[in-house]
């Protein structure tokens, strides 16, 4: 199929016209993109015909090139170096509310700020919209990062973006973060494998797409000799506590419930699974990380990792007083 310039510029007069604010550039507060329109949801499809890709410059070194940054669990001190680099550098950076406090400092001033998460009520775009959102400003010649919370690989639908910018033809690279579970055990002073007691260490996200119900395999998760890190479990903590006991993994499991993890107001709460199983878990709106099994045992019956909050930001005071012997 053969595509006129001039169908082409009207295009993208078309998206100009749809997204006024993310057609310019600058930095500032951040930009919270409107849903797309019937005919631009359209125009974005994954299914889009290659010979369409190609009129609109699909492959050519003139397009910008996009950077699936991990953000890490919260901490901007826990950033790798590669991805303080991408941030310095971009001009667009599409961000998850997940993000930690001080990351997006971290950015070039005049880059664009956009929103694709739930934040102030806001319900965070459709994935395809997202994925639109990332080839439009490649397209537009811009370094592009899409910075998610932890590692882009786990739980962070990066898979549906690489295979979205593959299938158009844009250059992509991915920059790995700490995941959530790894931080948290990091923060708690816990290591997730102990020798002759956990010898693997599984993730389950209790977050499924809308309307999916949280089944996993029960008998599968309740490994006596194994770590279970469950992410997102704040609302499913009953659920997994009944279901991994039910398939026999011992009530009187310890259980560490992290929220907001790795960040000024991060807290934590021992339990066990029979507790959890009838009571839940304390903890409020934050993002919370459930870690389960015997690994975690020593460091409980320590009195580590008390429900107390904790302040990482003395942590960086210390830092700089090291820094200066």
């Amino acid at each position: 199929m053969l595509i006129s310039a001039k169908w082409r510029e009207g295009f993208f007069s078309l998206w100009r016209v749809a997204f006024p604010r993310l057609a310019g550039g600058g930095g500032g507060a951040p930009t919270y993109p409107p849903p797309l329109s019937a005919d631009l949801r359209s125009a974005c499809r994954v299914s889009t015909k290659q010979s369409f890709v190609r009129e609109l410059g699909g492959g050519g070194s003139g397009w910008g090139q996009v950077t699936l940054v991990g953000a890490g669990p919260g901490d901007p001190d826990l950033l790798t170096v590669a991805a303080v680099k991408a941030l310095a550098a971009a001009e667009v950076v599409l961000y998850d509310a997940l993000v930690g406090d001080g990351i997006l400092d971290l950015a070039h001033p005049q880059a664009e700020r956009i929103c694709v998460g739930k934040r102030s009520g806001r319900h965070s775009l459709p994935q395809g919209e997202i994925n639109a959102l990332i080839a439009f400003h490649a397209r537009r010649g811009k370094r592009v990062v899409r910075l998610k919370g932890g590692d882009p690989m786990v739980f962070g639908r990066a898979g549906e973006e690489i295979e979205h910018l593959d299938e158009l033809g844009i250059p992509v690279r991915v920059i790995p973060g700490i995941t959530a579970a790894l931080g948290c055990a990091a923060s708690a002073g816990l290591s997730l494998t102990r020798r002759g007691v956990s010898r693997a260490v599984t993730f389950v996200t209790a977050h499924g797409r809308d309307g999916e119900r949280f089944e996993p395999d029960w008998a599968r998760l309740a490994d006596p000799q194994g770590t279970l890190a469950i992410y997102m479990g704040r609302e499913q903590a009953r659920a997994v506590g009944r279901g991994l006991s039910a398939a026999g993994l011992p009530v009187g499991t310890p259980v560490l419930v992290v929220e907001n993890g790795c960040r000024p107001d991060e807290r934590r709460h021992w339990t066990t699974l029979g507790e959890m199983a009838e009571q839940g878990v304390a903890a409020g709106k934050g993002p919370t990380l459930l870690l389960v099994g015997e690994a975690l045992r020593p460091r409980r019956a320590a009195g580590c990792g008390a429900a107390d909050a904790v302040d990482l930001r003395a942590l960086g005071d210390l830092g700089e007083r090291l820094d200066h012997h």
